[in-house]
């Protein structure tokens, strides 16, 4: 993980699993999900005003994500997993981060109690970072208003920072998932300031790729989300400790309906197969990233096996203008 970054699990740990407490704590709060620019801003406005006061930006942020407290089949793929998380936090400049369970007793506490006992508290929070839509306590009854009077009360600073917009769009996780089911990955690096990424696992897969003379790495996703089916040009990278690999790669994410009848009511399987561009080895096991630099066209049934794999090699082509 970058950075000298310390990585506690419960509030309450913090003294014991630091040996110390915190240092003049300027704390973030949100749920992060895709680390975006707007999160980013955030924990660098918290680095900021924790480092002017010799102190330590600290992040709070939540497992599970409330909404998949409060309703899991109705609550949004997540972008990240935590793991994956908790680096992008390390890297946009956070000291601490601070992973609170999100449980019924936490979910039943008063926003009043969660300024005192949770910030004041717990964090010895002397600044708090958060954004303008922020809500917390039970039924969601605090809001960034409230947390101002109260800070102010407690002699405890509150930062309230403004949506960051690019090209006139709100940097938000609601529209970063809107641009990937859209297949609009570009949109999505827009909004993240990095490209959309996946990784996971190469798993074996039936390994027609390679009987066509195109193998393919298929990834086992670890994060919920994966973009609108088609083809797409990305980067993999490997990112386990293995030898490192950064090369061009088309991507193929669907159901492979050339070669898949699909039955009646049933949804196919979604699948997420890699070729890498001037590659030959062997990747079973490995743990792969991918990163999306943009769509190259929609998934299609083609009428052979010659037919498709023409059009993957123009689907490579098209890879290798995409990324020079």
């Amino acid at each position: 993980m970058p950075g000298d970054v310390h990585v506690i699990r419960g509030r309450q740990r913090v003294t014991s699993e630091l040996g110390r407490p915190l240092r003049a704590p300027a704390v973030a709060i949100g749920n992060f999900d895709g680390v975006h620019l707007g999160h980013q801003a955030l924990v660098a406005t918290a680095q900021r005003l924790a480092h002017a006061a010799g102190g330590e930006a600290v992040v709070l942020t939540f497992d599970p994500h409330p909404a998949r407290f409060f309703a899991p089949k109705l609550a949004p793929p997540m972008l990240l997993t935590l793991e994956r998380r908790l680096e992008l936090l390390a890297k946009a400049g956070a000291d601490v981060v601070v992973v609170e369970p999100f449980t019924t007793d936490f979910a039943a506490l008063p926003a009043d109690r969660f300024i005192a006992e949770v910030l004041r508290g717990d964090l010895d929070a002397r600044q708090v970072v958060v954004g303008r839509d922020f809500t917390f306590g039970a039924g969601r009854q605090g809001n960034a208003t409230m947390l101002g009077s109260e800070g102010a009360r407690l002699h405890m600073g509150v930062s309230i920072v403004a949506p960051v917009v690019v090209a006139g769009l709100v940097c938000s996780s609601t529209k970063i998932r809107e641009f990937i089911l859209e297949g609009r990955v570009e949109g999505a690096a827009l909004l993240l300031g990095r490209p959309f990424e996946i990784s996971g696992r190469v798993v074996h897969g039936v390994e027609r790729g390679r009987t066509l003379g195109i193998p393919t790495a298929n990834l086992d996703p670890e994060a919920d989300l994966v973009p609108k089916p088609g083809v797409y040009a990305a980067r993999a990278c490997r990112v386990d400790d293995g030898p490192p690999l950064r090369l061009r790669a088309a991507v193929s994410v669907g159901s492979n309906p050339t070669f898949t009848v699909q039955a009646r009511g049933v949804v196919p399987a979604v699948t997420v197969e890699a070729h890498l561009l001037d590659f030959e080895g062997d990747l079973y096991g490995a743990r792969l990233r991918l990163e999306f630099a943009g769509r190259i066209r929609d998934q299609r049934r083609f009428s052979s096996a010659d037919e498709l794999v023409a059009e993957i090699r123009r689907d490579i082509l098209r890879t290798r203008e995409i990324l020079p």
